[in-house]
């Protein structure tokens, strides 16, 4: 039996209130990412950000198979050269620093990585990528964050022999979002695979020169039959046999 693989999650940080305590700094990550990578057989490892392991990657990466980067906040601008958009809000530079080092260097040694949502927007940072930092404003409404707090759905097509299309297990996906900013130019050696049905907004990307190096802007975790990150945790097990 395969030995199974321990899959980075990379956590959030947020100020949180509960019980006595208000406005308290915590790193975390929603359960529904541990979840589906527990189900798919993996052992699911939560990564807060580490100013070391900004230094030195390997130092966190020597002990994983995987990398998982969740949603979350903004990525701040001055991370691809930009000025901050006023709807450019609550950033973590501290987050962005950690996991786009990680990113880096799990792509150089071609690690699994699956970037979610943000994790999409932080891989196409990583290698040289610009975001929309509003997309109402290119689309002309907010129907991919049209209730705060709530996942929409809306239909993506993939690109056909794709790891995304692999990985999904089909085109045409029914899938659930809520996100506000998207790719602006691509980041080197990425390619496009997914897109919106409705109105062609990127959906998915990835690294063809890589095991298995993909983003998508949509939450698979949120939709317990999605095959998208037990694809992760399969190429994480094929790595540890390797």
């Amino acid at each position: 039996m395969s030995a199974a693989p321990a899959v980075g999650i990379c956590a959030a940080v947020e100020r949180v209130s509960w019980g006595v305590w208000d406005g308290y700094e915590v790193t975390l990550a929603p359960r529904n990412y541990v979840r589906a990578v527990q189900r798919a057989g993996g052992i699911a490892l939560v990564l807060p950000p580490d100013e070391a392991a900004v230094e030195d990657p390997d130092l966190l990466l020597d002990r994983i198979d995987g990398l998982v980067l969740a949603g979350g906040a903004d990525i701040d601008p001055a991370s691809y050269g930009a000025e901050p958009h006023p709807e450019t809000k609550g950033t973590w530079p501290d987050r962005d620093r950690f996991e786009l080092a990680l990113t880096r260097r799990a792509l150089e040694r071609d690690m699994p990585v699956l970037g979610i949502c943000r994790g999409m927007q932080l891989i196409n940072v990583a290698l040289g990528g610009t975001l929309d930092q509003h997309l109402p404003e290119s689309i002309g409404d907010g129907r991919h964050r049209s209730i705060a707090g709530s996942f929409g759905t809306h239909r993506v097509r993939l690109a056909e022999g794709s790891l995304a299309c692999g990985a999904a297990g089909a085109d045409g996906l029914l899938v659930m979002s809520h996100h506000h900013q998207g790719v602006d130019r691509l980041g080197e050696g990425l390619e496009v695979s997914g897109w919106s049905v409705d109105d062609e907004i990127v959906e998915a990307i990835e690294l063809p020169d890589r095991r298995f190096a993909l983003g998508v802007v949509w939450h698979p975790e949120e939709d317990e039959a999605s095959e998208i990150i037990p694809a992760l945790v399969d190429a994480a097990r094929e790595r540890v046999g390797a």
